[in-house]
């Protein structure tokens, strides 16, 4: 059967799909904000909310407590030691903390999917590497991805596409055999730096603006688009 996918590759699957986690497999917006608000509060500052942090999020964990603490996607005026005390109380209380973190429809099916078709899985995130053994176990997602590529794991993070090539050379797969899924700018541009065909879902963060306009291959409003033979009462 024809899909998305075959469309992108010439009428091919992708040998390997990469995918970011935040915003594209899972939403993590209130477990995160839920963090935030607790370092803040522990600082002695008002809380951000969940619809402010779901703006400041895709660039990382330092990124987001500096955002936090200037209350604004701008934070040059922030000090260093405050954001670097702040960070340690951030990641403290994200630490183990995935309760409200919830699987997006269609996303396990979309990845059993390719696995049972010998798609090559991978993720590639910003958010830092301590976090995700655990996040994925949680939420049933260990398992299917033979390389996993935290914020820290590497000195570049998206929207460099360091991780990205690290990827296909540990997989021996070149650009043109290779996908890259995510939601936020920062996926778009990694994607279009390392020559690999961008997959992006509409649902997730990128700062307010539509994924559109960034003009990956594919905007998707959920992920199993990608694979349009599975049944629609499998995602229910």
């Amino acid at each position: 059967m024809t899909t998305p996918l075959h469309g992108l590759f010439g009428g091919r699957l992708p040998k390997l799909a990469m995918f970011d986690l935040d915003g594209t497999l899972v939403d993590s917006v209130p477990d995160l904000a839920a963090a935030v608000d607790r370092m803040l509060g522990q600082l002695g500052r008002e809380p951000a909310g969940v619809e402010r942090v779901r703006l400041w999020i895709g660039n990382g964990a330092p990124v987001l407590v500096r955002r936090a603490l200037a209350g604004d996607m701008r934070h040059d005026g922030v000090d260093a030691a405050e954001a670097e005390r702040a960070l340690a109380l951030f990641m403290q209380a994200y630490a183990d903390n995935h309760a409200l973190t919830r699987v997006y429809p269609g996303v396990r099916e979309t990845l059993d999917w390719l696995r049972e078709r010998e798609v090559l899985l991978a993720m590639i995130t910003n958010k830092p590497a301590r976090f995700l053994p655990e996040l994925l176990a949680d939420k049933g997602l260990d398992g299917y991805f033979q390389w996993i590529v935290g914020g820290d794991t590497l000195p570049q993070q998206k929207p460099d596409p360091a991780a990205l090539l690290w990827v296909m050379n540990q997989a021996s797969v070149v650009a043109e055999e290779a996908l890259f899924v995510g939601d936020s700018r920062n996926d778009v541009l990694a994607a279009r730096a390392a020559g690999v065909a961008c997959v992006a879902l509409s649902y997730g963060y990128n700062h307010g603006r539509p994924i559109a306009e960034e003009g990956p291959a594919l905007v998707l409003d959920v992920l199993s688009g990608l694979v349009d033979s599975i049944p629609a009462a499998a995602l229910m």
